[in-house]
């Protein structure tokens, strides 16, 4: 597994290939050795930010399969493909080990920001009770709950996006995209997803991600701006990790940036612990 703090299932990876907008001009590359997939690219725009021509290249090679060449030949697809469809700005996450920075530098990218993932021991886990009452007018509720009018969550997830740090802001989601390839996701378990509501508002969310054996993954944890600092996020990550326990999910994963220093310090009083590091790298075509 070359990325085991995420979630894959095949289902997914043909969701994601067969509904892929138009705007996102998303290629998939795989690497074979004897028949056997050792390494894959993904290249996409990431269109769903206001600023043209930011694309994203994520390159994975299996372990085993390292140094010999395949990494190189599926990064020169993925910046052949996204330079074609316009692309000013190519953004990847290098994993942080010696060999994978000098991979990027060796191709021109420049190191950015870092990341980090965290891992907790679900089955094990000392997770925080729900209180026994909830402030009149707190609603919680399942994404399921959700199934006649998801609009009001894509609302909460669009603008919780918006301020995630990073380096492309996510600020131009379009709701059909967000039904497609979140709210419909087959990775996505919306019984697992809680939300938060204050007075019928959805004010906060946490998207629940499983491959069907006992992994789960934080796809997106927020809270509204007006709703902030009220403990509504803890409320709707541990009511989600509670039922993802009594699903039978072991253990449970979470990406952050490490400049999210409000949801790395809630997860860590969670239990979650570091797992592994990573760096955004960017290189822009031209330039070097």
């Amino acid at each position: 597994m070359a990325l085991p703090s995420l979630v894959s299932t095949p289902q997914g990876v043909a969701w994601d290939v067969t509904t892929a907008p138009a705007a996102q001009e998303l290629r998939m590359y795989i690497a074979e050795l004897d028949g056997r997939i050792v390494g894959s690219a993904r290249a996409q725009l990431l269109h769903d930010s206001s600023v043209p021509g930011q694309a994203a290249a994520a390159v994975q090679v299996h372990p085993d399969h390292r140094g010999r060449g395949a990494g190189g030949a599926l990064l020169a697809s993925a910046e052949e493909h996204l330079s074609a469809v316009g692309a000013t700005h190519l953004f990847a996450w290098v994993s942080d080990t010696p060999d994978a920075h000098a991979f990027a530098t060796r191709h021109g990218y420049r190191r950015s920001r870092p990341g980090r993932f965290l891992r907790l021991d679900l089955a094990g886990a000392d997770l925080p009770p729900l209180p026994g009452a909830l402030p009149s007018g707190v609603r919680l509720c399942t994404g399921a709950d959700f199934d006649a009018d998801p609009y009001p969550l894509f609302a909460a997830d669009a603008e919780a996006a918006t301020d995630e740090p990073g380096d492309v802001a996510a600020d131009a989601m379009a709701y059909e995209d967000w039904l497609r390839h979140t709210w419909e996701h087959p990775d996505i378990d919306l019984d697992l997803t809680s939300v938060v509501t204050v007075g019928g508002e959805v004010a906060a969310f946490s998207l629940a991600v499983t491959d069907g054996l006992g992994r789960y993954v934080s796809g997106m944890t927020g809270t509204r701006r007006a709703f902030r600092g009220q403990g509504l996020a803890r409320l709707a990550k541990t009511a989600s990790l509670r039922r993802a326990r009594d699903a039978g999910c072991t253990e449970a994963f979470t990406g952050n940036d490490a400049a999210n220093a409000p949801m790395l310090a809630l997860n860590t009083a969670f239990g979650y612990r570091p797992f592994a590091a990573e760096w955004r790298y960017v290189r822009e075509p031209g330039r070097g």
